[in-house]
């Protein structure tokens, strides 16, 4: 036992304790970081002449296949708790803020116009508010001109860490979507039509007349998609930007939490969009690969500390300089097992 505690701990130091290191490795998993990733990727790859390969498969996905020891690192948008990371044998940690934001297909709305509360919002995905004019919505916009059109549902039908959020958010705003639905990787959908990852949503509520769903925040730019505002929990209809994602950060405790085991969604900063959300690499703590996770760790530490206006240019919110440095003494603290 205490060999092989010994080999582990000096497989996952010699990961560390390289800076520079020539080679390929392979994750999978979240579709929220998928843009940021792919650039990191492009620009790290140019830099140094290593290769980051990453599939676009949904947290729930990246999760199974990181415990599997498939890849070198999963990504997820839904954290581990810290024994479920202890039973696979697993390290997590931050690597860049973002926001999920409710998305339409409504004739001459544009992004911006229409307000949503979060009770409403659970009431539509719910199937119990079915019409765009119904009274809660005309409500909350009054000067919109909503149609009398079924509101057509669209949601995830993989398991995605942009839903984990997105029903978290929900369940803390709704109680009867908390008794009825809750939260998770992958939820019981009472209504709607599926699609899977955030490109497919994306690409299923441009066809589609009348309707909402939900993306991260970076899609919808990306996709011209109109967003809609969200009521915080200060009362305030707060735009998605990387400013607000950032407010919702700021209330972040990261030296409070285990193996970064935290959810940033409904904050309660005045200023903080409410459904920000962070995205998570899952690697192992005994590389099945150790070429690999050296590669992914060195891809990582210069993505972390190389990356700032690359992140902010795609709209996410990069890590701040310390708690960059928690994660890397981290990474130090979990080679000494």
């Amino acid at each position: 036992m205490i060999k092989r505690l010994i080999a582990a701990t000096t497989i996952l130091a010699s990961c560390i304790a390289s800076s520079a290191v020539a080679g390929e490795t392979h994750g999978a998993g979240s579709s929220f970081v998928a843009p940021i990733l792919s650039k990191w990727a492009a620009d790290y790859g140019a830099k140094t002449g290593n290769r980051v390969a990453y599939e676009s498969v949904g947290s729930g996905a990246g999760i199974a296949q990181i415990k599997k020891a498939r890849v070198d690192f999963g990504a997820s948008d839904m954290p581990l708790t810290p024994d479920e990371l202890a039973k696979f044998g697993l390290m997590q940690f931050p690597l860049v803020i973002g926001g999920v934001v409710p998305v339409v297909n409504v004739s001459g709305v544009n992004s911006g116009e229409l307000h949503f509360t979060g009770p409403v919002l659970a009431d539509i995905f719910l199937g119990k508010i079915t019409k765009w004019n119904d009274p809660a919505l005309r409500e909350l916009n009054p000067d919109v001109k909503l149609p009398a059109a079924n509101i057509s549902v669209i949601h995830r039908t993989d398991g995605s860490g942009t839903t984990f959020n997105f029903a978290d958010y929900l369940s803390k705003v709704s109680p009867e979507w908390r008794a009825k639905i809750g939260e998770g990787a992958i939820v019981e959908w009472p209504i709607g039509y599926g699609a899977k990852g955030n490109e497919g949503v994306a690409a299923l509520i441009g066809q589609l007349g009348n309707a909402i769903s939900y993306v991260e925040y970076a899609y919808a730019v990306k996709n011209n998609l109109a967003f809609g505002l969200v009521r915080n929990s200060a009362g305030r209809f707060i735009s998605p930007a990387t400013k607000s994602f950032q407010k919702a950060a700021d209330r972040a405790d990261w030296k409070g939490s285990r193996d970064f085991y935290l959810i940033m969604t409904n904050s309660a900063e005045d200023d903080a969009y409410p459904i920000a959300a962070t995205s998570f690499v899952l690697m192992e703590r005994r590389p099945h690969n150790p070429e690999g996770a050296r590669a992914a760790l060195d891809f990582f530490r210069w993505s972390l500390e190389n990356g700032h206006s690359t992140a902010e240019g795609l709209n996410y919110v990069p890590l701040p300089a310390d708690l960059v440095q928690q994660i890397e003494n981290y990474w130090k603290e979990s080679a000494g097992g």
